[in-house]
């Protein structure tokens, strides 16, 4: 097999990590719509999670109970914090959407662009 699709193969939550990173980046400086601006974020932060947990498990590894037994312990650190980033996320993600309810209710729209259009006519 070509050692380029091994490696590819082999890394692959490392790719879709990217992936998710890279097009979640680009919606939330491409897009004017500020609910499409959140959904990048949103992708963006699953990125996060995933660049996270992805190490966090170590293939052979028990739960880190000591016993002489097990000699490979995986690390539950990871997995608490995105539990702690997930919880946050939905939060930013919930305040972001009730500022685009308040934003929609003072200007008429959620397009960047005619806010900023508004701005300066005043």
């Amino acid at each position: 097999m070509n050692p380029f699709i091994h490696e590819l193969i082999a890394h692959y939550n490392q790719w879709i990590t990217i992936f998710l990173m890279v097009s979640g980046l680009y919606i939330v400086i491409a897009k004017d719509n500020m609910v499409k601006k959140l959904v990048g974020l949103s992708l963006f932060q699953t990125s996060v999670y995933l660049l996270y947990i992805s190490p966090g498990k170590i293939l052979g590894g028990t739960p880190p109970i000591m016993d002489p037994k097990f000699s490979v312990y995986s690390n539950p650190l990871p997995h608490v914090l995105i539990l702690t980033a997930i919880v946050v996320g939905v939060a930013t993600l919930a305040l972001g959407l009730a500022l685009v309810v308040r934003i929609n209710e003072a200007y008429g729209t959620i397009e960047e662009d005619e806010i900023f259009a508004r701005g300066e006519e005043e």
